[in-house]
């Protein structure tokens, strides 16, 4: 097969079929190293169910005929996340796991600086774009947060319901859905909290510094999504 006949065929896979061999990839090499008991293979599965389907549809709903560089960056940070939910998974259930936890979630927390500026450079921006690197940074931090939270405190676990909290509040207030303008302290409070909660999950600071750390990055997303609504609050008659 040439190179050619190769590149074509790949072109020619879904990047949610993509998504889901990168992520099954990983998951057998964990079960290859550090070994997955059957909470961790349900975990790592269930993602896997969930997540690419959710892509396929999103991307068909959403009209995407165009796949960028900065995409497949983002699509590399949800096979990681598939690959921390299963950890999460393993450690919860009495299974050392921590520090490959810890490491994979790092590289995923660093991916997410990468997938904009990568787009920025290749000018392949699109509203597609932007929405999946929203979807796969809340559902990283959704898992990170109700992970941490069964250390720190349940009250952590907000961190990753908040967006989830909000969209469900759009759905009986549709102003909640209008546009913001764009805000450069929206986007680093938002990746402040993937890199606090993997700090957290290292558990190498003690309880109440821990604890005042992460409340620290809750009360800054709390200002932040405080800030957004009211700004729509304000501009509701006109949408």
């Amino acid at each position: 097969m040439t190179l050619l006949a190769r590149r074509e065929m790949t072109m020619q896979l879904h990047p949610a079929t993509l998504g889901a061999t990168a992520q099954a990839g990983l998951i057998m090499s964990l079960a290859a190293t550090v070994g997955l008991g059957p909470i961790g293979w349900a975990a790592g599965i269930g993602f896997g169910v969930l997540a690419w389907p959710v892509l396929f549809h999103g991307m068909r709903r959403s009209g995407a005929r165009s796949w960028g560089p900065a995409d497949t960056v983002t699509l590399v940070r949800l096979a990681l996340t598939g690959g921390v939910a299963t950890l999460v998974a393993e450690q919860l259930s009495g299974h050392a796991v921590l520090p490959v936890l810890v490491g994979l979630a790092a590289v995923a927390a660093a991916l997410d600086a990468v997938d904009g500026q990568v787009a920025r450079r290749t000018r392949t921006t699109s509203a597609f774009g932007a929405r999946f690197d929203m979807e796969a940074d809340s559902v990283f931090v959704l898992i990170l947060s109700l992970f941490v939270a069964s250390s720190l405190g349940w009250w952590v676990a907000a961190i990753g319901l908040f967006r989830y909290a909000f969209v469900a509040a759009s759905w009986a207030w549709p102003w909640l859905c209008g546009s913001l303008p764009p805000r450069m302290i929206r986007k680093v409070v938002a990746a402040l909290q993937g890199a606090v909660l993997v700090v957290a999950s290292a558990g190498l600071l003690p309880l109440g510094p821990a604890q005042l750390f992460v409340a620290l990055a809750l009360g800054c997303l709390t200002w932040s999504f405080g800030s957004d609504i009211a700004w729509l609050w304000s501009r509701r008659r006109l949408a």
